[in-house]
């Protein structure tokens, strides 16, 4: 098989080789037609004390980094495989059979230089650095031929920026009346202020600013169109001077302000039936079908929009986004009509009618996978769920989880016909409670306007590990999701309850436990009573600042409260405290991981991810349990092992003892990733990465002889691995597919001395095969 394999392999690349040597890239192309092969200098001075900012330097290379065809690099390093170029210069003779097929699955059209239009582009980058305030940027470009073959060529652009120029005075000029004193009274926020340097981006999010202070005041018609800006540079040079003004000939009503007169709530069935009877709520008209399928009071804490204040759009969007977070509504419309009645207090009124259609009550789920494990073991899973989304109708959602798989024994190398019959199995039910808000005390209860949801959840699983033992696990917690901002996302677990209990172990696993007395610790009968903080901050891009920041930090604490109490209460023991008869665990563990999102092109960025772990296990515990403590390896780790097959440190089992992966855990983990991502074709992307990362021990472990973490010979310990992969992108789920090259083993080889210490090729590619991106 692996020799078809190869042979298959080689003669692709020799066809490929052949078809390069064979074909012209320029063949088709007409008299002074020049095809275009890239950037080969893109040279940005500036002048003295002037340094470009990430989006400065962005907005003025984008428009020169047009990429050629079959970019590997864009816009500076193509593809040694030009496939499309080739078959467009393919003859074609008939329109039909393989060949015309190929060719019109395949062919791409050459990109030109007169495609290109560098005079064009320069003309985009002058227009780019006016945006930020660089004024007389002076551009020009070479078209440089190719030596072997004139009809190629690159080009190369060289651009100096001057100084920019920088805001000066700044007032707000020409309004009047309610508008001005609103502007005036919050004019420190303007996000114009003298010295800065000049942008159009800043005057368009000041621009925003004003529109969004004057919708929340009452302009309901108000738009950002309708604000000018007149800069004034002959006071000092390259110094502009900015008046903010109203437009000539904004209509009136955009002038006028509003408050807020009916507001009529109408709750529709998805089957259009007609609505049958109101009632009034808190001012609110609220029209349904009998029986109302939601609480009056938690219909009134959706709704912000009251009869008598004045408008505001935020207070607007709250309304809309609060019903929506009820998860029991399919949609809601929201129509807005100005009253016919003389204006009271310089206002006008506004009634507002929102529609809110029920969605289905009931949502059924089935998931089904396969898993295929670094043990050898091969099977499918069934996830069964339904959720009732209104139970107590209020928007709580009480969902029932089945979950069952079942994987037996693949590759067997000891002969035993049996032991593909009778293999692993796992069952597990889980019932979970949402309510959309914070159950707490009032005093702690949130008024910002970003979702809040309580979680309870409690769950049986019993797994069954065949020839090494059988599970059961209880779980039961409660938590809080909540934000303090749009970037800001926290989740609170007071209280989580893990119990784990071993009904039965055979011979060879507590043979392994004697060999193995700190693994043994970790599986041991044992409540895990827990609490949990985890802090996110997620700056998502934007068409400004396309990249983007995501940290996520978790702490958790297990036992800690539980043996407080014990010792208030006179038990000073230091390990051996019992609960319900049971030990239980007690330790502090922490991770911490950032993900950077780079942007290259419009079809490549660069991601980047560093991750950290450590966990400690003290007073009644010497291990952490084997749930928490940290692994590496796998589809979403160090690609080019297979999972829990490296570590801790620089410990490591021969790959025949079938639980050897029991042992490579650890209390610390440490893992960098870094990922080229860039579209092939169509829905078609690839990647290249390169992964490195390990396991360690706090303590010593004489079983786990270099498990232990030290400084002397850190970076020795940490396994290096490359690879490439594919990724097919059909929408809603992205197919993945990655080959992992190993470099470097924490552990070493005897055959294979130095930094590469692989001793074949061969063992040292791993491939996975996965859904969703790695990181």
């Amino acid at each position: 098989m692996k020799s078809l394999i190869n042979r298959i392999y080689i003669s692709v690349t020799v066809a490929l080789l052949l078809l390069g040597a064979s074909c012209s890239q320029t063949k088709k192309l007409t008299e002074g037609e020049v095809l275009y092969t890239g950037v080969k200098k893109m040279k940005i001075e500036t002048a003295e004390g002037v340094k470009l900012q990430g989006a400065q330097s962005s907005a003025i290379s984008n428009p020169m980094s047009y990429p050629p065809n079959n970019p590997l690099f864009a816009p500076y390093v193509r593809s040694p495989f030009p496939i499309g170029l080739w078959v467009y210069n393919w003859n074609i003779k008939k329109e039909k059979g393989l060949k015309h097929w190929l060719y019109k699955k395949l062919a791409k059209k050459p990109v030109l230089i007169s495609d290109v239009q560098p005079e064009l582009r320069l003309k985009a980058v002058e227009n780019a650095a006016r945006d930020y305030g660089y004024f007389g940027v002076e551009t020009s470009y070479e078209i440089i031929p190719n030596k072997r073959n004139p009809k190629k060529a690159k080009i190369s652009y060289h651009v100096r920026v001057p100084e920019p120029y920088m805001f000066g005075n700044i007032e707000f000029w020409g309004w009047k009346g309610r508008m001005d004193s609103l502007l005036q009274r919050r004019k420190q926020r303007c996000l114009l202020t003298k010295g800065a340097e000049y942008s159009v981006y800043s005057m368009e999010d000041e621009r925003e600013r004003i529109t969004q202070l004057l919708r929340n005041n009452g302009y309901y018609y108000f738009q950002s169109d309708y604000i000018e800006f007149l800069a004034d540079t002959t006071r000092e040079k390259r110094v502009a001077d900015v008046r903010i003004a109203l437009k000539h000939g904004v209509p009136a009503v955009a002038l006028q302000p509003y408050k807020i007169g009916s507001v009529e709530l109408v709750l529709e069935e998805p089957d259009e039936s007609e609505t049958t009877d109101s009632l009034a709520y808190k001012e609110i008209n609220v029209k349904y079908t009998k029986p109302l399928g939601v609480k009056p009071k938690v219909l009134a804490r959706s709704m912000y929009l009251l009869p008598g204040d004045i408008y505001s759009f935020r207070r607007q969007n709250r309304t809309q986004t609060s019903l929506a977070r009820l998860g029991i509504f399919k949609y809601t419309n929201l129509n807005v009509t100005r009253a016919d009645t003389a204006r009271t207090d310089g206002f006008g009124k506004l009634n507002f009618g929102i529609n809110a259609v029920y969605d289905l009550p009931i949502e059924t789920e089935v998931e089904v996978d396969v898993s295929s494990k670094s043990n050898n073991l091969l099977g499918p899973g069934l996830t069964l769920g339904i959720t009732n989304k209104n139970l107590f109708r209020g928007g709580e959602n009480l969902s029932f989880k089945l979950n069952g798989a079942y994987e037996w024994e693949v590759g067997n190398k000891q002969g035993n016909s049996k032991s593909g019959l009778i293999n692993s199995y796992e069952l597990g039910v889980n019932v979970g409670l949402s309510v959309p808000r914070l159950l707490v005390p009032n005093f702690l209860k949130s008024t910002k306007d970003f979702p809040e949801r309580t979680h309870f959840q409690i769950g049986v699983d019993f797994l069954n590990r065949h020839t090494f033992f059988r599970m059961i696990s209880f779980t039961g917690s409660f938590s809080y999701d909540f934000q303090s901002s749009y970037r800001k996302y926290h989740t609170i677990t007071p209280l989580k309850l893990s119990y784990t209990h071993l009904l039965r172990t055979s011979k060879e696993f507590d043979e392994t436990m004697d060999n193995n007395p700190a693994i043994a610790m970790s599986f041991k009968n044992q409540f895990i009573p827990s609490m949990a903080y985890t802090y996110t901050y997620d700056r998502q891009g934007t068409s400004r600042n396309p990249n983007r920041l995501y940290w996520q930090n978790m702490i958790m604490s297990a036992g800690n409260l539980l043996s407080a109490i014990q010792y208030l209460s006179g038990n000073h023991k230091g390990e051996g405290k019992t609960i319900f008869g049971n030990t239980y665990s007690q330790f502090l563990k922490g991770t911490s991981e950032i993900i950077v999102y780079r942007k290259l092109t419009e079809n490549s960025l660069i991601a980047t991810r560093f991750m950290g772990g450590l966990g400690y296990a003290y007073g009644n515990s010497s291990v952490m349990p084997y749930s928490e403590q940290f692994y590496i390896g796998g589809a979403n780790s160090i690609r080019a092992f297979t999972i829990r097959s490296i570590g801790p440190g620089s410990y490591h089992q021969k790959s025949d003892n079938k639980t050897a992966y029991l042992d490579q855990t650890g209390d610390i983990k440490l893992e960098g990733n870094i990922e080229l991502r860039f579209k092939i074709a169509g829905s078609l992307n690839g990647a290249i990465f390169l992964d490195a990362g390990n396991v360690w021990l706090l303590r010593n472990d004489p079983k786990r002889p270099g498990g232990e973490f030290k400084l002397a010979g850190l970076l020795n310990e940490i396994a290096l691995g490359t690879g490439c992969g594919l990724r097919y992108d059909i929408g809603f789920i992205v197919i993945r597919g990655d080959l992992g090259v190993a470099l470097h083993t924490p552990y070493k080889n005897p055959d294979k001395p130095g930094y590469y210490n692989i001793s074949k090729f061969k063992d040292g590619l791993a491939f996975h095969l996965a859904i969703g991106y790695p990181f």
